[in-house]
Order: C-alpha cells, then sequence, then structure tokens
C-alpha cells in the first residue's frame, strides 16, 4: 500500500483525483501519525480525527472530486481562524468556548477545494508572541524539539514539518507566516493586501493569511485557492533586479553568520540563474523600532479590549497596556504611509529584495508565557528582526529554507517585492528549490 504521509499536497490531490487513493486513506494515514508523533511536537490544540474521516468520505462522494485541487489533502488550520463546530480559542483562557456557526472565507475555500481540516493548531496568546506556548500546549520545532517552532503560526508549521500535514494555514501580522516557516524548514508568503480575505483581528490592516508547505508548487496551489484565482507561474528565464542585504533594520540587533551565509549562497544561485544581484541596503529609518513596537502593542490592545483581562496571562496584559496608548496613532496610519514613501524609490530600482529570514535560532521551547514581558520582547526582537516591516508596508513576502544551521535545524532566506509581485517572488523562490533542493520534513523516526 502507498504511504502518502510526506507526499505534497499536489502529489496527494492528484492521485485523489486519479482514484489512485481515497480521501479517507490519506486522510487516515495522517491521524495516525498525528497520534503517534504529535505528543512530542505539540502542534495541534484539537485534533479533528472522527470528524475528518467523516468529511473525507464527503469529499470521496462529490461529483467534482476529478476537478478539486487539493482534493482529500489533509489541512491543518490556524486557531484563529473559525472553523465551523469548533472553537476558536486563540491560545488564551480568556476566549469564548462557543463553537463557531461558519467557517472563516479562508477555511470554506480550502474545503471548496477538496481538503480536508484534521485539527486546529496551537498558537501564543492572541496570536502576540514569535513563539507558541501556553494555556493550550507548546509547539516546538519537529526538527530541534529543544526549540520553539516560532510564532505565532507556530504549530501550523510544526504540523507540516513533522508531516502531520502536508499543508496548513496561518496568517501573519508581524512575522507570524516566515518566523515559523523559517524555523521549520518551509515555504511560505504573505501576500498583499486584498489578495487573500484577511482574518477577524487584522492589526490595523497588517496581518494577511497565507499557506505553510514544504514545496513552492504546494504554496503556489494553496495560495490560489485561498485568493480564488489561479497564481500563474512566470516564466523561470525572466531575470529580475535583486537587491541582497544582510543588514537587520533594527539598530542594534546583529544577524549572526549562518543567516548572512545563507543569504550570500543564495545570491550566488540568482546571479548563476541570470539575475542581476547587487548588494543594497533599504533605507530603513532609525525610528523602525518604535514604529513596530506601536502597531504590535496596539493590535493586542484592541483584540484584548472585550475579554477578561484577569485570564490572560501577565505578559500579554503588559503588552495590551503598552499599546492602549499608541492606538489612536496607529489608527491614523500615518507611520506606515511615510515607511511606504521611504522604501518605495528602493523598489524603482529594484524587483526582488533577498535577506535572511531570521537573525539567529530560535529560542528554548519553553513556558514563555510565564515569564516577563519584556524577556518576551528582547527575545522576539533579537531572533526576528527582519519581518515586521513588510507587514507595515503592506508588501508581499515569502520565507525560503536555504542551507541548515550548526545544529542541523534548518536555515532560511526571505524574499520581498513590491504589492502584485507574488508570481514573482514564487518564480525565483522556485529557482532557489530547483538549485539548492532541501529536506521536505524532520526525521522525527
Amino acid at each position: 500500500m502507498t504511504n502518502w504521509v510526506g507526499r505534497t499536497a499536489t502529489e496527494i490531490a492528484a492521485a485523489v483525483r486519479e482514484k489512485r487513493a481515497t480521501p479517507r486513506e490519506v486522510v487516515a494515514e495522517h491521524l495516525a501519525r498525528i497520534e503517534r508523533l504529535d505528543g512530542r511536537v505539540g502542534a495541534f490544540r484539537v485534533v479533528r480525527a472522527e470528524a475528518a474521516l467523516a468529511e473525507a468520505d464527503e469529499v470521496a462522494a462529490r461529483g467534482d472530486l476529478g476537478e478539486l485541487p487539493l482534493a482529500g489533502v489533509p489541512v491543518a488550520i490556524k486557531d484563529n481562524l473559525a472553523v465551523r463546530g469548533e472553537t476558536m480559542r486563540v491560545g488564551s483562557a480568556a476566549t469564548p468556548e462557543t463553537p463557531a456557526t461558519e467557517d472563516h472565507v479562508t477555511v470554506a475555500r480550502l474545503r471548496a477545494a477538496g481538503a480536508v481540516v484534521v485539527g486546529l493548531t496551537n498558537v501564543p496568546e492572541l496570536c502576540v508572541f514569535g513563539t507558541s506556548e501556553g494555556v493550550h500546549g507548546t509547539a516546538r520545532n519537529p526538527w530541534d524539539t529543544s526549540r520553539t517552532a516560532g510564532g505565532s503560526s507556530g504549530g501550523s508549521a510544526a504540523a507540516v514539518a513533522a508531516g502531520l500535514v502536508p499543508v496548513a494555514l496561518g496568517n501573519d501580522g508581524m512575522g507570524s507566516l516566515r518566523i515559523p516557516a523559517a524555523n521549520c524548514g518551509l515555504v511560505t508568503i504573505k501576500p498583499g493586501p486584498g489578495v487573500v480575505p484577511a482574518g477577524t483581528s487584522t492589526w490595523f490592516g497588517m496581518s494577511e493569511n497565507g499557506p505553510l508547505t514544504t514545496t513552492v508548487e504546494d504554496a503556489r496551489l494553496l495560495l490560489s485557492v485561498l485568493a480564488d484565482t489561479e497564481v500563474v507561474r512566470k516564466d523561470p528565464s525572466a531575470a529580475h533586479r535583486v537587491a541582497v542585504s544582510l543588514r537587520s533594520p533594527i539598530a542594534g540587533v546583529a544577524v549572526t553568520k549562518p543567516y548572512t551565509t545563507a543569504v550570500r549562497e543564495a545570491a550566488e544561485l540568482l546571479m548563476k540563474a541570470g539575475h542581476r544581484v547587487r548588494r543594497a541596503d533599504p533605507p530603513y529609518p532609525l525610528s523602525l523600532s518604535l514604529t513596530s513596537l506601536a502597531h504590535w502593542t496596539a493590535g493586542t490592545a484592541v483584540d484584548a479590549e472585550s475579554l477578561d483581562r484577569r485570564l490572560l496571562t501577565r505578559r500579554t496584559r503588559v503588552h495590551a497596556a503598552v499599546g492602549r496608548r499608541f492606538v489612536n496613532t496607529v489608527q491614523s496610519g500615518e507611520a506606515r504611509q511615510a515607511l511606504r514613501r521611504r522604501l518605495e524609490p528602493f523598489f524603482d530600482e529594484y524587483d526582488v529584495l533577498l535577506t535572511p529570514a531570521l537573525a539567529r535560532r530560535s529560542p528554548q521551547a519553553a513556558a514563555w508565557h510565564e515569564r516577563g514581558w519584556l524577556r518576551n520582547v528582547l527575545a522576539n526582537t533579537n531572533y526576528s528582526p527582519l519581518t515586521p516591516p513588510w507587514n507595515l508596508t503592506g508588501w508581499p513576502a515569502m520565507s525560503v529554507p536555504f542551507g541548515t544551521l550548526p545544529s542541523g535545524a534548518p536555515c532560511a532566506v526571505q524574499l520581498v517585492g513590491l504589492p502584485g509581485s507574488e508570481a514573482d517572488l514564487l518564480a525565483v523562490a522556485e529557482q532557489l528549490e530547483e538549485r539548492h533542493p532541501w529536506q521536505r520534513t524532520a526525521p522525527l523516526e
């Protein structure tokens, strides 16, 4: 019997459409792996074993099975997006336990395309931090379970990297797709505004929903489903003007050697592929750290407003309290507009910006939700200073695996472009993948 664990969504869907596999057997194999391994990984808050098998049978009975782009593909959903019949806890004890009556539109689109939702994944409380732990569990990096998977889409990334599902849905308000993807050796894309329907909490329009996958092909497939329009495959021979920057956007935060080495090697590959590659740093303003902090905390303040603060963890309460003083300023949008105006001329000269995805490896998997606010903020800022600028501008950005850390865990680079450049970023990522293949899932067994 064929084993479908470890196969891509593209491969699974093709097999189901061609009747070489059934949705039930594909889902059952992944559920068995979840039962066997998730105790070590902590990817899921809820596993919908019985419901997922029933939904797999419903997919098999569909008259349009042969046309479904995600026929029978198991997916995991980040626990801040509504799944019909399930509670949405967003990593907190303060959120209501009332089951959702409708799917979020992105979940509905995945299901309409033939995907089967096998569970909801762990996140930090209110999806605030770049480590995923809290009252509902701790998401660990399958490549090194002593380390966090990252956040806030940490459980979704851990699920894919561990082979518990081939693909997952997450979102990114300050790096929450790209951080865990970089930690766990996955491909992700944060699309620009309006490409994919956003969630219920958008952090003033900075947060976008997107895929977590093991291949660029799967990332393009899921983005097409989520956007409800085909993301075309660009001509691979087309040359792009690529800027290469090793500089941290946040003053005082250094990027460690494994990540700078990965960028240099990726730049060399792109140069050999025919792109015009040049070292150039975007003109990040010195005020970027304050702008980032203001938006990060203000988004939390708005999300926490209707909740019982006594049930929130201390770090979340402090984060929201700091953010309340920034809400009015952030809502004006002036700081984001100023940042866009400052950075747009740079992208008149370059089509793609190549940077490290992170500054250093992820923190230890620990009870960060029980630690102080400042300690959490410093840990997050020191390892992930490179993602927030592109939420503030609203421009698409990807994390792509490239190389390894001394520990053997994956390293990664980031690709950034102007609005509408999602297909171009995917094309560049695909060239990196072809010329520097990576291992898809962690060797847990």
